[in-house]
């Protein structure tokens, strides 16, 4: 068992809490049963699994999924786990798994692009809606928070393994190769001319959504074929992107579905 704070494997752990260690290393850091079973349920792979004695007795039955699925499975100390964490209270396993390059996806239905997103929590709550709704795919802008945060997984509550997801290089372009593709641009700014329930979303549509506080870039809003507003009661400045998301995201499935609202 791992005791000691000075192991190598506890200072390459730590090093996953910033962007530039993730980089270096082409590794990221899940932390809590939730998300590593998550990613034992979609087969995505694991290279090395850190629990306490107290963890591996209560859950044999992952445990024995874990070893044989795991290059490298160690017990540590509680110590010495809170130290890998990001959490304040870890709750006894940790695990580190690959970047994975995502290839990109065809949309056939309906896709979201995210433009500079700076909070993780927002992004892990997109995603976990996102996936909830069954959307073809996510396209996060290369300035925006990284996809494989801490805070974004956690935030997604294992939705994350669940959805394609793609950093793109040059959002713009992303856009034209979808609107020359048939797909109907949807940008959701303050100043939108339409309600976003008044869009025919049952075609086949990317919705765009920009930066916490700056919004949409002028660039991708002159891109939209629709630029769509959700309306607020006088008095209140704007919704959280997130929120945002959500409404419109579940607009979009009652309108596939039929269900009305009632």
């Amino acid at each position: 068992m791992l005791t000691s704070l000075q192991n190598p494997l506890v200072k390459q752990i730590r090093k996953l809490h910033q962007a530039k260690g993730r980089k270096e290393q082409q590794l990221f850091l899940l932390e809590g049963t939730h998300l590593v079973e998550e990613a034992c349920a979609v087969g995505y792979p694991l290279t090395t699994v850190c629990c306490t004695p107290l963890w591996q007795e209560r859950h044999p039955s992952l445990e024995n999924i874990l070893r044989q699925h795991t290059e490298r499975f160690e017990l540590v100390s509680p110590e010495v786990l809170e130290a890998m964490a990001t959490t304040v209270h870890p709750d006894g396993i940790i695990a580190l798994a690959p970047r994975i390059a995502s290839q990109p996806q065809k949309i056939e239905s309906l896709g979201i692009a995210l433009e500079t997103l700076q909070d993780p929590g927002n992004l892990g709550t997109i995603i976990r809606t996102a996936a909830a709704t069954g959307i073809d795919g996510l396209w996060l802008s290369s300035d925006s928070v990284d996809l494989d945060h801490p805070k974004v997984l956690r935030a997604s509550v294992g939705a994350w393994f669940r959805l394609n997801k793609i950093v793109s290089p040059n959002l713009a372009d992303d856009l034209i190769h979808f609107k020359q593709q048939g797909l109907q641009i949807v940008a959701t700014v303050p100043q939108g001319s339409r309600c976003y329930w008044e869009l025919d979303f049952t075609r086949p549509t990317l919705m765009v959504f920009g930066n916490e506080g700056a919004g949409l870039s002028p660039e991708l809003q002159a891109l939209a074929d629709h630029q769509v507003q959700i309306p607020l009661q006088r008095g209140v400045e704007s919704l959280n992107v997130g929120i945002c998301a959500a409404v419109m995201l579940y607009e979009a499935q009652r309108q596939r579905t039929g269900h009305l609202l009632s």
